[in-house]
């Protein structure tokens, strides 16, 4: 049976009262994937066991359903992703491939930058951001610079740095116990100045502060009258990523209360790793 001219304009309005409640809602419309995000959260997972990890530890790692991520982990597996052995899940060649193609910070520095900027003007010196790219090794990807006419050295971005003589590798070596620093590190510690710390007992007595205060500091090591502050960024479950650092004339960096400054600093660091998120 027809439905009648009034019924038919009834349902006209109807539908465009709805039209008119969605286009007004001020709900944001959610286009993401959810399985996509379960699926990279899996991948991320994974990328912290070298070994391998069953199913069930996984998904307990990340709380998920076993079914959920075992049928998340066999579609990955079967596109090349993810690699199972002896029913352990690990990355996958396509993996391994990708990286190969990828800009390891493609994306990063225009998420933090705004935030180094803000934290460069707050101190009025020079800020950087250290990811770290091995066990014993980072590469400097972001700075800001404050507004005094006089900074710290510019242009960190792309250099390389000792790891016994920078507050960042210190952070990085402090993630490590004594024994793999040791074997990560040349037998012989250059020395760049006379506070350059060379001795390989000195240098794990250091890496045991930072572990215990939370922070690293560089007190003319590098260079002379360089002073330089380094916070640790952390994803959320507590994995190392790099580090932020604050670096300046001694005189001027250098306080009496540098807890209350790496305080301050590790303030924006959380707001880092927040960013990369």
């Amino acid at each position: 049976m027809a439905a009648g001219p009034s019924t038919a304009q009834d349902e006209t309005a109807s539908e465009k009262a709805v039209g008119e409640e969605e286009q007004a809602s001020p709900e944001p419309l959610d286009l993401t994937n959810k399985s996509v995000v379960k699926a990279t959260v899996l991948l991320g997972e994974l990328g912290r066991h070298r070994q391998g990890i069953t199913v069930t530890e996984i998904a307990q790692a990340v709380g998920m359903t076993r079914p959920t991520a075992f049928r998340l982990l066999l579609s990955l597996e079967q596109r090349g992703f993810v690699a199972r052995v002896d029913n352990r899940y690990m990355l996958g060649w396509q993996m391994a491939r990708l990286g190969r193609l990828a800009d390891p910070y493609a994306g990063v520095v225009s998420k933090i930058q705004p935030l180094l900027n803000e934290c460069a003007a707050k101190f009025n010196e020079t800020i950087t951001f250290v990811m770290v790219t091995g066990e014993a090794s980072y590469d400097v990807v972001a700075e800001a610079s404050g507004a005094r006419f006089l900074n710290a050295s510019a242009m960190w971005v792309g250099r390389t740095y000792p790891m016994h003589a920078s507050a960042a590798g210190k952070v990085v070596l402090a993630e490590l116990s004594d024994e793999q620093v040791v074997a990560a590190l040349p037998k012989r510690l250059e020395s760049f100045t006379p506070k350059t710390i060379t001795r390989r007992d000195a240098l794990l007595e250091e890496l045991r502060r930072v572990r215990e205060q939370g922070y690293a500091i560089l007190d003319d090591e590098l260079e002379e009258g360089l002073f330089v502050i380094a916070c640790p960024v952390r994803d959320s479950a507590g994995q190392l990523l790099g580090a932020l650092t604050v670096n300046g004339p001694t005189q001027r960096v250098k306080s009496d209360d540098l807890s209350a400054l790496a305080g301050q600093l590790q303030l924006t660091a959380d707001k880092v790793a927040e960013a990369l998120a």
